[in-house]
């Protein structure tokens, strides 16, 4: 299994990290998963009542991202970090995508809890997973479009293994080589934040929310920390 690790220039500029990586280990993938089902139901309704609405720009939990996105040279604006961009259309459909079971979940613990989170295929990733600035000569190709090849500019904060990128922009889009599909067997999910002094609690609490959702679909899942006092993690 891969190690992930924190660049040390990366803790030193943004030293409130804290990431949560969800392992599942023998996922099922194609068969009914209630308790998700209910999950996006369960904010759909609440959005429409009015009880509810997604985190947004204005709350200190995206604004931080967006502070960083600046920070390393992309317009949060026109490029959005990924719980910014899901609350968004959210917030203006309605509904929230259905994709497979597994994105579902992490999708939906994602906007309720307003943490960027995304996903990764083991099968699909090549040694260890390095959270470092782009040089320049890395190549990303975005999920969902697999003839696309695109570089990363220098400076950018990536996901990155031995054969290239898996997200671009910290978290605006993971790519297409590691997507979670329905038949991905081993899978690390990925929950962020910049505010670990106010939002560690809630991280760790969406992460277990999480692990609650992939437990009866899966063999084996266990959750682990990444930051600045641990920066490397072997899933």
């Amino acid at each position: 299994m891969p190690a992930f690790r924190l660049a040390p220039d990366v803790t030193d500029a943004f030293p409130d990290t804290l990431i949560a990586l969800v392992t599942a280990t023998g996922l099922r993938g194609r068969e009914p998963w209630p308790d998700t089902a209910a999950a996006l139901e369960g904010l759909e309704q609440r959005l429409a009542d009015g009880v509810w609405q997604p985190a947004d720009e204005t709350d200190p939990r995206i604004e931080a991202w967006h502070t960083a996105y600046r920070s390393f040279g992309t317009n949060p604006r026109r490029i959005r970090p990924s719980v910014d961009a899901l609350g968004r259309r959210f917030a203006k459909r309605g509904t929230l995508p259905r994709i497979n079971p597994a994105v579902d979940s992490y999708n939906a613990v994602s906007v309720r809890h307003g943490l960027p989170a995304g996903a990764f295929d083991l099968a699909h990733v090549d040694g260890d997973v390095d959270i470092r600035y782009a040089d320049g000569g890395e190549e990303f190709t975005p999920l969902g479009e697999p003839g696309v090849v695109e570089n990363p500019r220098p400076g950018e904060i990536v996901y990155a293994d031995a054969t290239g990128v898996l997200t671009r922009h910290w978290n605006h889009r993971d790519a297409h080589r590691t997507r979670v599909t329905e038949d991905s067997d081993r899978v690390v999910f990925v929950l962020e934040t910049l505010r670990a002094g106010h939002d560690g609690g809630l991280v760790r609490g969406a992460a277990e929310e999480l692990r609650g959702l992939l437990g009866p679909h899966a063999e084996r899942t266990a959750v682990r920390y990444l930051g600045p006092a641990d920066p490397k993690v072997t899933l």
